[in-house]
């Protein structure tokens, strides 16, 4: 499975990995890896964990080793398609079904609902995907820019 992640994602996997590895045996509780998923950028619902540990035929109170969590791991990322999500999340934003939405809709949906971001955060995400602060943005252009500046 490894051989599917990057050099660079095995090492940061095995840094988290090793802060739960409180015994130091090379295993970490499976009550732990929802954590540990969601500190590495994954998003896995309850149920995808509890079928990761059913395939790999571990117990909630078991315990996996860094070779498992690699798989896990990988096959999380697998099933994961950020690039739809976003798409998605632009599409629910864009109520005039124009295809895209302006760069001052898109920042009072950022700083006023869930996760909020601060005007200097919303700034720096434009600045990235290369939105003029008054432009428009396309939803199928952004999701592919925001995915492709994430990998």
């Amino acid at each position: 499975m490894a051989k599917f992640l990057s050099q660079d994602q095995i090492n940061e996997y095995k840094e988290c990995f090793s802060l739960y590895d409180q015994k130091r045996r090379g295993k970490m509780k499976a009550e732990d890896l929802l954590t540990v998923m969601r500190s590495l950028g994954c998003c896995p619902t309850l149920q995808e964990l509890d079928r990761h540990l059913l395939t790999h035929k571990i117990d909630k109170s078991g315990e996996l080793d860094f070779s498992t969590f690699l798989s896990v791991m990988h096959a999380q990322i697998q099933q994961e398609n950020p690039r739809a999500e976003i798409l998605q999340a632009m599409r629910l934003m864009d109520t005039r079904k124009r295809g895209f939405i302006t760069a001052s809709e898109f920042r009072a949906r950022l700083i006023g609902f869930g996760e909020r971001l601060t005007d200097q955060e919303v700034d720096e995400l434009l600045s990235k995907a290369g939105v003029a602060c008054d432009g428009q943005i396309n939803d199928e252009g952004f999701a592919k820019m925001v995915t492709f500046l994430t990998s």
